[in-house]
């Protein structure tokens, strides 16, 4: 079962390399970067990347721009400012053993110390456990005749891992791993812990009632 691994990237320079390296540690796999026209140095120190393409800007349409050039069975869309540990791709393969499972995501491990990130970690996990909502940093796996046969990510400048997992937990079971996920906690440094989910459960809540995520896009600070 060959695993290609997805990174979507947006003036990543100072983290592409290293991310590239670690997942490379993991094992066996293809790593595809998409950059969607970085204004630094990113696709020079993502050199070391199987397959390194330039589309315009927007996590979604990179996305899909990545599938389209894998030659994986699983994809497994990584950010970049997360991280796998050895033992991701072995679960990943672990689940699949089961033909009912279509895709999922691992527990994440936020990379600061503190209650609040770990109280983070638990509500993004029992998101995941209750509606089988995995977010885009929480490392999203999934078949690739299965994600295929969605058409791939939404044309969305926000939410489209979650209109993704809206459709993918219909077709089949989704698997929340053991394996962790490393993130980074920059987003949330940057904008308060509290700040930034209230901001996000809003901007889900007014999706929900019928608003475009694509008009919900101005109101989330740097759009990848």
């Amino acid at each position: 079962m060959k695993i290609s691994v997805i990174i979507p990237t947006l003036d990543e320079a100072e983290r592409i390399a290293d991310l590239i390296a670690r997942t490379r540690d993991v094992g066996d796999c293809e790593i595809i970067v998409v950059d969607g026209g970085s204004s630094d140095d990113t696709l020079a120190h993502a050199k070391t990347a199987d397959i390194c393409i330039t589309v315009p800007r927007g996590r979604a349409g990179q996305q899909n721009a990545g599938a389209t050039a894998a030659t994986g069975d699983v994809f497994l869309f990584l950010h970049a400012d997360c991280s796998l540990e050895r033992n991701a791709f072995k679960a990943i393969r672990q689940a699949f053993t089961d033909s009912r499972c279509v895709g999922g995501c691992f527990q994440q491990t936020i990379d600061a110390p503190g209650l609040r990130y770990r109280l983070l970690e638990w509500g993004n996990a029992l998101r995941v456990r209750i509606c089988k909502w995995a977010y885009g940093d929480q490392g999203i796996f999934v078949r690739r005749e299965v994600f295929e046969s969605l058409g791939g990510f939404p044309d969305l400048r926000l939410m489209e891992d979650l209109y993704f997992m809206k459709r993918l937990k219909r077709v089949g079971r989704v698997r929340l791993l053991d394996a962790r996920l490393h993130v980074s906690p920059r987003r949330w440094q940057q904008a308060g812990i509290i700040r930034q989910t209230l901001r996000n459960w809003a901007l889900i809540t007014a999706a929900h009632c019928g608003i475009s995520p694509n008009k919900l896009a101005k109101f989330y600070a740097k759009i990848r």
